[in-house]
């Protein structure tokens, strides 16, 4: 899991964007927490740095929106979805699973993330 921070640090309303296999954003969206891959999929564009509405980000730079809670974008410009993360609250510090991509093989992200083998 990868460690974005203390949930009381990241505002309602406001995102971080933190390194996975790729860049990955986290939004508050009404004291929810949302993960998502951070580059626009329609251009490289960091959606950390669109505006939050609702459930939705904003890009930047060609006003594509994407629901956080299914990464599915609203319209065009953009047409494919962004990849969503789990987000994992403990002790107040926010949490990132990653995502697995198609294709990988499961067990053996899942067995070096646990440092054992899958049962």
């Amino acid at each position: 899991m990868i460690l974005v921070g203390a949930a009381a640090d990241i505002p309602v309303g406001e995102s971080v964007r933190v390194q996975g296999s790729v860049a990955i954003a986290v939004f508050n969206a009404d004291g929810t927490f949302y993960a998502i891959d951070d580059t626009c999929t329609h251009q490289d564009a960091s959606l950390s740095d669109g505006w939050l509405e609702d459930c939705a980000v904003e890009c930047p730079l060609h006003a594509a929106c994407f629901d956080l809670r299914t990464g599915k974008p609203s319209g065009p410009p953009a047409r494919k979805p962004v990849r969503t993360h789990e987000v994992v609250i403990v002790d107040g510090q926010v949490f990132v699973r990653e995502t697995i991509e198609v294709g990988a093989d499961a067990d053996a992200d899942v067995a070096g993330v646990l440092g054992e083998g899958v049962r």
